[in-house]
């Protein structure tokens, strides 16, 4: 049991390793979008971010192709990390079947509850690499630069800089903000794709395993992208903006101050600010993560039962 639950642990993080290395360029411009016109009122601000295919354009045109995979490193670390925790913590419960109601089906809320459980541990743990990376995402040209530009040159000189300058705790700076937002994204998506999974299956609405989980997926992604767009806009300012002398920030003292000033500043559009970025994003995100750990969750299976198989003709 032991080493079930440390391989799904493993599989958890690199089944989202796999799916990052293709979301990152949205990540990238969801990040931009985001900073941009930070606390401006709307339409006094010039917009270098029009939409995301405009996006995309202008980053390439300005800073090249591989710019869009800024932060990789970091995001792949912080992807690891997290969904480790989340998706282990999740297919544990579910094996000890803590997500199932009295008669047996997999319950929403209950399934909701052990998203967040494994949100909240994986984002605290891997919120030093969030913040990493959003600063990375948000460095660019100077004709294209939104937000705080950090100075940053790589994953480790991001770590040393941010250490030697405000200590342990500088890495963990805003990352309760993360944790709200982990938890709602967590449990939304977790929670989304067993129960649409479990009613397509029970109605033989997608019978294909590989099919089932995309279809689970996609149906995820749709609901995390419209649950933690706020989150992740707040998540976003309070990591990137810049530090005092003592490690306060700039412009925001925590998640709520944080949340009142765009939305006195810039409204509820504010708040919904690269909405669009996250949900490509999300869509195809939840839907690679959670296919790739089903996949190889049964390759896992398949091969341990190869094993047994063998060791017993061996010894008959």
């Amino acid at each position: 049991m032991l080493q079930i639950a440390t391989s799904d642990f493993v599989l958890g993080g690199v089944a989202a390793m796999g799916a990052v290395v293709i979301t990152n360029p949205l990540e990238v411009i969801k990040t931009r979008i985001q900073l941009q016109g930070e606390l401006a009122a709307r339409g006094s601000y010039v917009k270098p971010y029009k939409g995301v295919l405009q996006a995309f354009v202008t980053v390439v045109r300005n800073e090249g192709i591989l710019s869009l995979e800024k932060g990789l490193s970091p995001a792949l670390c912080f992807q690891f990390i997290i969904n480790s925790f989340r998706l282990s913590i999740y297919t544990h419960a579910v094996e000890k079947r803590w997500v199932h109601d009295k008669n047996g089906n997999i319950s929403y809320g209950r399934g909701l509850v052990w998203g967040a459980i494994g949100g909240v541990v994986g984002s605290y743990c891997s919120s030093p690499f969030f913040m990493i990376k959003t600063q990375l995402q948000s460095q660019a040209a100077k004709e294209i630069a939104v937000g705080y530009q950090h100075p940053h040159t790589s994953m480790r000189n991001a770590f040393n800089r941010i250490y030697q300058e405000n200590g342990i705790f500088g890495l963990w700076r805003g990352s309760m903000a993360s944790v709200w937002r982990a938890t709602v994204a967590s449990s939304v998506q977790i929670a989304t794709f067993g129960k649409a999974k479990a009613l397509l299956s029970e109605n033989n609405l997608v019978t294909q395993p590989t099919c089932l989980s995309f279809c689970s997926g996609l149906a995820a992604g749709s609901c995390v992208s419209v649950a933690i767009t706020p989150l992740d806009v707040i998540t976003t300012r309070l990591y990137n903006q810049g530090v005092d002398a003592q490690g306060r920030g700039l412009f925001y003292k925590g998640w709520m101050d944080c949340f009142l000033k765009i939305l006195k500043s810039e409204g509820i559009y504010g708040m919904y600010k690269g909405f669009w970025a996250i949900y490509l994003r999300s869509a195809p995100y939840s839907t690679l993560v959670l296919l790739f750990f089903d996949e190889l969750v049964a390759l896992r299976e398949k091969i341990r039962l190869t094993i047994i198989w063998d060791l017993k003709k061996t010894n008959q």
